[in-house]
């Protein structure tokens, strides 16, 4: 019953809403007759004669730069076999998509009807000039050799036939890592490889070039051992005949350090497995089953590091972590080739980024409390964000020193932004702010530290090495969790606001807090009472230098977080009200929103001062400020007190800050939209510029839009930000996430190193 509700929403993925995977959207206007005139006749022969005249404009006017073919003939499609071109489509289709989703780079698949192997090359080869790469995909053996070899020497485009390098490239990086962990060095490590098919073959080539020695290699086909006795053995399996006295793979398992898999399910045995060496390396890679059931091997050796090409297990070798990646590298530089030297930066680059801090946003992804480099984490997961940058970053580098690359990159830190970039999330603003932070870290107080989310946001800061937490709660209860994430307490202060331990501290910060508040009706014992409460007590820690900054309200109202702050904290010098933005991460780049937590109608004279204060957060972004006064009418002509409230806040700005890009009152839609606010308001600042600011009339419409980004267009929010404070204190939203509440503190730090800076 399980197989078939699988078989039916596999079917209905497929054809609902609409059948297939992957469709072409436009990248330009279409909306009028001067649009198509542009887009196809007349306009179209100004880019077609200039290509005409230097070919290397496609890569100007058309989409040759980012497009791949993903081009199979269905001869060997997953663990189906030989199903024929029409029905790889899907898969190829599904290509198309991963290319997508993880690299940016836009596909057509082409299924082409032949399994003759000129017709296949000639046919590549007639359509090649429409792409800047061509994967191959499904192909089967021996043929795929035949068809790269001849395509890559004919064609000036990268070729790659993802089926061989991908899986190498994956499982060798894996390899590097577990020989690592296991203690044992590639040139001596004994290496059995179960399958003599394309990606085997690739596989052990690869190997090879990292120092594995083909007289420790044994390999083997559905025929069994491959030895030098043996007739009618393609090229490819003579490079790996064995001279040895191995008859069978019981035989060659015996004492081998590594056991590579790209055969059937099933074939090694318990027996086979506790025959191999000290700490066994077991790459069990066929699909959907492979050579030993995972739960079986580990079981049956605790000294084992397995991988499989299963997403229910650790360690998967998944493809889809090398040739998105590998292809927008060498796009990038529109290298002629995808040759040897790429494929190795790509391995080492993969090894080296799996130890490294793992981002909470993988954690979470994969249900795990904590990844870190080991037996169970020997490559990083699919969805780590950290791949569009690492590894495009090191084949571009790769091309370019081996002399394939037409297009030189020079600035390396420009090109990481563009590839953060493309995941849709403009990452580098929180990049800065982090580099910021860690300059010089701060005593951060989590008031809320026994929540296990708050526990790995502090953890992860801690790591990161931009603060020192100091954790308010349970002490019995925050220390099992800290074991639980593997978070090491030593160092780490933990205090609980309720315990005997923190009398005296209590009643120091009770009586400093009743000597400022004794005439508003607290008493000392009121006082002692609130120093019980965390809010409280994080708060007085931090306004009497026992802490830099103070982070709470996950599980908390912000009402309740906020009364002790504005009861304690005071407001800074000129400020007469507190107020609060959000700085979404959109695909257009950055975006503050104000004023989205404290006032719900604020004057004149507030918008004012909220306008001042989150142009002052914009710039510690190191963002430059380009602010609108929203309002729902352009630019005067209503008489209604909200909107000649934004008019009056618009003249005292100006009147105060000359120089200032900013304006209003202004519809959104004009402020976001650079082209219809510069044809309909040409004299308005926010004409020329790219507006990230964007100051609300009221607390509902600031919160509200706020909001409907963040869930609509999946926009990232760091936020609220707390303005106008004397310390650095930041409330949480309600239930964030461990990546917000990482971003917070970030935030928290900065603030606080600010601060200091104008004391």
């Amino acid at each position: 019953m399980d197989s078939d509700k699988k078989k039916i929403d596999a079917l209905k993925y497929h054809s609902e809403p609409t059948p297939g995977k992957i469709k072409v959207v436009p990248t330009k206007k279409y909306d009028t007759q001067r649009d198509l005139a542009l887009a196809y006749s007349p306009g179209v022969a100004e880019p077609c004669l200039a290509i005409e005249k230097t070919p290397e404009d496609a890569y100007k006017y058309t989409t040759k730069g980012n497009l791949v073919a993903v081009i199979s003939n269905g001869t060997a499609v997953l663990g189906l076999g030989d199903i024929g071109p029409l029905a790889s489509k899907p898969v190829m289709e599904g290509k198309g998509l991963l290319f997508k989703i993880f690299a940016d780079i836009d596909v057509f698949d082409i299924e082409v009807d032949t399994k003759d192997v000129d017709a296949f090359i000639e046919t590549v080869k007639n359509i090649a000039p429409t792409f800047g790469g061509i994967n191959l995909e499904d192909i089967k053996a021996p043929e795929a050799f035949e068809i790269e070899r001849r395509l890559k020497a004919e064609l000036d485009i990268p070729v790659m036939h993802d089926d061989q390098h991908g899986t190498a490239i994956i499982s060798a990086a894996a390899l590097l890592n577990a020989l690592e962990i296991a203690g044992k060095k590639i040139e001596n490590a004994k290496i059995v490889v179960s399958g003599a098919g394309a990606a085997a073959i690739s596989c052990t080539r690869l190997y090879q070039s990292f120092g594995a020695k083909a007289e420790n290699i044994v390999m083997s086909d559905s025929k069994g051992i491959i030895r030098s006795n043996r007739t009618n053995l393609t090229p490819q399996k003579a490079e790996f005949a064995t001279d040895r006295a191995i008859d069978t793979i019981e035989q060659a398992m015996e004492g081998a350090d590594v056991f590579m898999g790209l055969s059937k399910a099933d074939l090694v045995t318990p027996k086979m497995l506790l025959s191999m060496a000290k700490n066994p390396i077991v790459f069990a890679m066929a699909n959907p089953n492979p050579e030993i059931k995972y739960d079986l091997a580990i079981k049956t050796r605790k000294d084992i590091i397995m991988a499989t090409g299963r997403s229910d297990h650790p360690n998967q070798v998944n493809n889809v972590l090398g040739f998105p990646f590998i292809f927008r590298g060498a796009l990038d530089v529109r290298a002629t080739a995808i040759n040897e030297e790429m494929k190795r930066a790509a391995v080492i680059a993969l090894a080296e980024l799996a130890k490294k801090p793992v981002p909470e946003e993988v954690n979470i992804a994969y249900n795990k409390t904590k990844l870190t480099f080991g037996k169970d984490y020997i490559i990083p997961k699919p969805f780590d964000p950290r791949l569009i940058a690492e590894i495009p970053m090191a084949v571009a580098k790769a091309a370019i020193d081996s002399g394939v690359a037409q297009k030189n990159i020079t600035n390396w830190d420009a090109y990481k932004v563009e590839l953060l970039g493309r995941l849709g999330d403009n990452n580098k603003y929180l990049e800065l702010l982090m580099d910021r932070a860690r300059q010089h870290p701060k005593r951060v107080v989590y008031a809320e530290a026994d929540q296990i989310q708050v526990l790995k946001a502090a953890q992860i800061a801690y790591e990161e090495g931009f603060a020192i937490p100091i954790l308010l709660g349970d002490k019995e209860t925050i220390l099992e969790l800290m074991q639980e994430i593997s978070f090491p307490p030593k160092g780490i202060e933990i205090i609980d606001p309720k315990s005997d331990e923190e009398l005296e501290c209590r009643s120091t910060y009770a009586q400093a807090y009743w000597e400022e508040r004794q005439r508003n009706g607290v008493t000392l014992y009121d006082a002692q009472n609130l120093m019980r409460d965390r809010n409280y007590f994080g708060a007085m820690m931090v306004n009497n230098g026992d802490a830099d900054a103070l982070l709470s309200g996950y599980s908390r109202s912000y009402r309740s977080v906020i009364k002790p702050i504005l009861e304690l904290i005071g407001m800074a010098k000129g400020v007469q009200r507190a107020a609060a933005t959000n700085l979404m991460i959109t695909n257009d780049g950055p975006l503050f929103i104000s004023d989205t937590s404290i006032n719900i109608n604020p004057s004149a004279r507030d918008l004012t001062m909220i306008t001042r204060m989150t142009v002052n957060t914009c710039k510690m972004f190191g963002v430059e400020p380009v602010t609108a006064l929203i309002s729902y009418a352009n630019f005067g002509g209503s008489r209604d007190a909200n909107y000649q409230k934004v008019e009056q806040t618009l003249k005292v700005i100006k009147r105060a800050y000359p120089k200032w890009d900013i304006d209003g009152p202004v519809q959104t839609d004009f402020a976001l939209n650079n082209e219809l606010i510069k044809e309909r308001y040409p004299f308005s600042c926010l004409a020329n510029k790219k507006t990230n600011i964007l100051i609300f009339p009221n607390l509902e419409a600031a919160n509200s839009t706020y909001k409907m980004l963040k869930e609509l267009n999946k926009a990232s929010s760091v936020g609220p930000i707390l303005m106008g404070m004397q310390k650095a204190v930041h409330i949480f939203q309600l239930g964030a996430s461990v990546e917000e509440m990482v971003n917070m503190t970030a935030v928290a730090v900065v603030d606080a190193q600010e601060k200091e800076k104008n004391r």
